[in-house]
C-alpha cells in the first residue's frame, strides 16, 4: 500500500515557542540546533517530526488538530534550561505557558530547586482541562501532553499526562515512568528515578463496559551521565503502534536525531496507527 494511501497527511505546522527561544520561526527541511556552548555544557542537539491523521481536521473549518511542538533555550549566567514539549491540540499551550510565567523568570538557584514542582503544578492545571473540556472517553485516551526540561545538560525533569510519553536511552536500554510499578521501567533493576504520580479515575458511560485508560501525571526527575544518549518525547500515535525498547532500537544508530525523528514517524504510519503522530528526539552528544 503506498503511503499517500493512508489516512495520514504530513502537515507543514507553525513551532510553537515561547519568548526568548532559540528556535527559527521559518519552516526548515532541517530543524536541529546546534549551539556552541561552554565547555561545562553538554551539546544538546534535537530534531522533531508530525504528521496529521486526517481524520482529526475538523469539516468545514481551516483549522487542523495537529499537536504543537515547543522548543525553548534560555541561559542565567552558570545555568542553562533546555525545554522540550508536544502537546494535543485539544490540551493546548497549558503546560508551556505555566512555565513560561512560573519558571523561566526565576533566579538561577530557584530554577534548580523549583524545576520538579514547577512542571507538576503545570501538569495539574492541565489535567483539570481535560477533565472539563474532554467529555468522550474515547478523545481523553488519545489526548496528552509530554514535556522535558533539561537543566544544565545534567538534569532531567519529565513530564507526562495520557499517552503522551518520554522514553530515555541509556547505553540502548529504554527507560520510562511506569506509574503501575512506582518507578522508571527498565530491565536493569538497580536503575531508579523519582516520580510523583497523581491518578485520574476512569471514566464509564452508561452500560458501555469499556473503560477507558486512566489519565495520570507523571513528574519525574533523572541525571544525565556517559550512559544517556537520547530521549524520545512522542504522542499516542506512536507509542500505539510500538513499545519504547521498538522505538529506542530503530532510531538509536541514527546520529542525527531529525533523521531519527522521521524514521520513528514513518515506522507509526507503516504500522498504521490510526492517531496524531508526533516525536520529538533530544541527542546528548
Amino acid at each position: 500500500m503506498a503511503l499517500k494511501d493512508l489516512p495520514f497527511k504530513l502537515k507543514g505546522f507553525r513551532l510553537k515557542r515561547l519568548p526568548l527561544g532559540e528556535v527559527n520561526k521559518k519552516k526548515k527541511k532541517k530543524r536541529e540546533v546546534r549551539i556552541c556552548k561552554p565547555s561545562w555544557m553538554t551539546p544538546i542537539s534535537h530534531g522533531y517530526h508530525v504528521v496529521e491523521s486526517t481524520q482529526s481536521i475538523r469539516v468545514g473549518s481551516d483549522e487542523s488538530e495537529a499537536d504543537s511542538v515547543v522548543v525553548q533555550r534560555e541561559q542565567f549566567d552558570q545555568l542553562e534550561v533546555w525545554f522540550f514539549g508536544i502537546s494535543d491540540a485539544k490540551i493546548g499551550d497549558g503546560v508551556n505557558n505555566y512555565i513560561q510565567s512560573h519558571f523561566m523568570d526565576k533566579k538561577p538557584k530557584e530554577i534548580r530547586r523549583r524545576s520538579k514542582e514547577t512542571m507538576k503544578k503545570a501538569y495539574m492545571g492541565v489535567r483539570g482541562k481535560m477533565r472539563e473540556t474532554i467529555q468522550k472517553t474515547e478523545e481523553r485516551a488519545k489526548a496528552g501532553s509530554v514535556s522535558v526540561m533539561v537543566i544544565n545538560g545534567d538534569k532531567l525533569v519529565i513530564g507526562n499526562i495520557g499517552e503522551y510519553k518520554a522514553v530515555v536511552c541509556k547505553n540502548g536500554v529504554a527507560r520510562y515512568m511506569n506509574p503501575q510499578h512506582k518507578h522508571f521501567s527498565s530491565p536493569k533493576p538497580h536503575w531508579s528515578g523519582r516520580f510523583l504520580s497523581v491518578r485520574m479515575l476512569s471514566c464509564h458511560s452508561g452500560n458501555n463496559t469499556m473503560q477507558s485508560k486512566s489519565s495520570e501525571v507523571l513528574v519525574g526527575v533523572e541525571r544525565v551521565d556517559s550512559d544517556t544518549e537520547f530521549v524520545i518525547l512522542a504522542s499516542t500515535g506512536i507509542w500505539e503502534a510500538m513499545k519504547p525498547q521498538e522505538a529506542v532500537n530503530l532510531t538509536r544508530h541514527l546520529e542525527d536525531p531529525q533523521e531519527a525523528a522521521e524514521c520513528l514517524a514513518k515506522e507509526a504510519i507503516t504500522r498504521m496507527s490510526k492517531t496524531n503522530i508526533s516525536c520529538l528526539i533530544i541527542r546528548f552528544d
